[in-house]
């Protein structure tokens, strides 16, 4: 089984020479396997093609795919035409579950909360779908009554869009009158309170930060009376404590509903989901999704890279786990030492730090909750903003990378990245950051036109494409799937021990953390009021300082060793809180 994708918004046939079809074997014979229809653009037969791979390395604009697809995926559950794209498999919705989905960006996640929501009739690879096929197709299964209750309209579905920094762009009101618009089952107050809305119910929507917007799209998701709940990432701009929060929320909403929920922070999912179905395949050109897992099993299937029901291979190669915490040896040299330094934004809100050092050639996490400094503290580190008490002379070059991004200019890819510095055209920048990054097919694309995940990966090659001696990174894993914080994760570290760079990355992502850091900086205090850094420390130490602060335990699994979250009051909780062991304390 062979399919042939292309991508129309890339293919320019003006501007080339109709290589792929010139270049073809089969046409050359005689045969019709490459046409040109009357958009000006090609189309590819997928019976007569031979899968030769010519047409895909000829054309100039990397706008064609032809893939081989494994035995058993004969019939596609939706197709979008002619060499678009493909979905197998249909995520199953069960009442009093949480269902997640774990996978990559652009594998047909969107589509297939589509079908399930009655918005999109699946059309099993023909010209026009019919609800009277699904039934014969899922007949005898779970989905053929929820697809009976879909056409005879019983469901009702509720859903929180995954790119929550574009919500003022469609609402420009207060909060409030928001958040009212959406309160079907009256239980708004109770809402508000529990995701800690309460201080913002005045404010526009236009002055809310990243961690509100997204506080507030699930409060809204949550509000409605629905059937079906879908939440598309909970995770970004929310600290653990707002995870684990917003979890808890939507574990309650499924004693009674069916919740289907996309999730990138595996510690998280797993603490969230009952079941998950792995979604694998190809980015724009198809996506598979697997029969329910166990939540355990299916995400270290997932990291291992090998499905063994499905006799697949995901991935290259496993991603893998420090068994134990990293040792920062004595005799690495010391990048720079800063004193305690202090900074006040009139009554409302002080941030004090202790002073430290920072190591040359190591990367440094920053954790802890949101609103205590972080980003004002890499801010003054950056020299963006200066303290009040205290000197900041670090006398290094930093290179910096905001926590909110904006792709607010019509320039393409390549032009932006090649105007920063000359290093973006050097062999090392292009196969030790470009490649992994999977920057190259956007390159031609301008900044306005790419996704949330797409313009935070140009701004992470951005950051480190500049002369620097340390880098800063502020919330690399938002908008990011699974697949790309790994990647990013080795490309910042090796980027670092490979150049003998500094490099401090904030995030909230403790698989992120954990493969990436040697030391940590723990912040500590409270939301808006008050924020203390303190100086770097072990990972050990820094995670159990961390992780006490919010009265959460963590262990080690023992087949993948990546960490999971233990479940509040649980032996295995009581003991590590006893023994003060928040961490690492099955590695003894």
């Amino acid at each position: 089984m062979r399919i042939a994708i292309l991508n129309k918004d890339r293919c320019q046939p003006r501007r080339c020479s109709h290589e792929c079809e010139k270049y073809c074997p089969r046409v050359r014979t005689g045969d019709e396997t490459i046409v040109f229809l009357d958009d000006g653009k090609p189309a590819i037969s997928e019976e007569l093609c031979v899968g030769c791979g010519i047409c895909i390395n000829k054309c100039p604009f990397d706008a064609i795919m032809i893939i081989g697809l494994p035995e058993e995926l004969n019939e596609p559950t939706h197709r979008y035409g002619p060499n678009a794209f493909a979905l197998y498999g249909l995520p199953v919705p069960q009442v009093g579950r949480v269902t997640g989905i774990l996978g990559p960006n652009g594998i047909g996640k969107s589509t297939a909360v589509q079908i399930l929501s009655g918005a999109l009739v699946p059309n099993f690879g023909e010209d026009e779908g019919s609800w009277d096929k699904v039934l014969e197709y899922y007949a005898g299964t779970a989905l053929y009554d929820y697809f009976s209750d879909v056409i005879d309209g019983n469901i009702k579905v509720s859903q929180k869009p995954q790119y929550v920094d574009l919500i003022p762009k469609a609402f420009k009101g207060k909060t409030s009158e928001l958040l009212e618009k959406t309160d079907e089952r009256g239980v708004l107050d109770e809402l508000i309170e529990r995701l800690d809305l309460t201080h913002i119910t005045d404010r526009k929507i236009t002055e809310l930060s990243g961690g509100e917007l997204q506080r507030v799209a699930i409060a809204a998701c949550a509000a409605k009376d629905a059937d079906f709940y879908f939440f598309d990432e909970i995770s970004p701009y929310l600290d653990i404590y707002q995870r684990i929060n917003s979890a808890q929320l939507i574990q309650e909403i499924a004693e009674e509903k069916a919740v289907l929920v996309v999730e990138h922070d595996l510690a998280i999912l797993d603490m969230l989901a009952d079941v998950v179905h792995v979604a694998y395949g190809q980015p724009g050109a198809y996506g598979v999704i697997t029969y329910p897992k166990g939540v355990r099993i299916g995400i270290n299937q997932y990291l291992k890279g090998y499905l063994p029901e499905e006799n697949v291979r995901i991935r290259p190669e496993a991603i893998k786990f420090e068994v134990h915490p990293p040792r920062v040896g004595t005799d690495v040299k010391t990048l720079v030492e800063y004193d305690s330094f202090s900074k006040r934004y009139g009554d409302a809100f002080l941030l004090e730090t202790e002073a430290g050092s920072l190591k040359q050639g190591e990367v440094l996490g920053i954790v802890g909750p949101n609103g205590i400094g972080k980003s004002t503290f890499v801010k003054m580190l950056a020299s963006e903003i200066e303290p009040d008490e205290g000197k900041l002379d670090l006398d290094i070059s930093i290179s910096y990378k905001p926590q909110y991004i904006k792709g607010d200019s019509s320039m393409q890819v390549q032009y932006f990245l090649r105007g920063i510095s000359s290093k973006f055209n050097t062999s090392y920048f292009q196969s030790e950051v470009a490649k992994p990054m999977q920057l190259e097919p956007l390159y031609e694309r301008s900044l306005t036109d790419l996704s949330g995940g797409e313009l935070q990966r140009v701004a992470i090659a951005a950051c480190l494409c500049r002369d620097a001696d340390m880098y800063i990174l502020d919330e690399p894993s938002a908008h990011l799937d699974v697949e790309q914080r790994s990647m990013t994760t080795r490309v910042i570290k090796r980027f670092a021990e490979n150049n003998g760079k500094t490099a401090m990355v904030v995030d909230h992502d403790i698989y992120m953390i954990d493969m990436l850091s040697e030391r940590l900086i723990v912040f500590e205090g409270e939301s808006a009021v008050y924020g203390k850094a303190h100086r770097p420390a072990s990972m050990l130490d820094g995670m159990n300082n961390f992780l006490e602060n919010l009265d959460i335990t963590f262990r080690r699994d023992e087949d993948t060793s990546r960490p999971r979250v233990n479940k509040p009051n649980s032996r295995l909780d009581r003991e590590q809180k006893a023994k003060k062991q928040y961490y690492y304390h099955n590695l003894e």
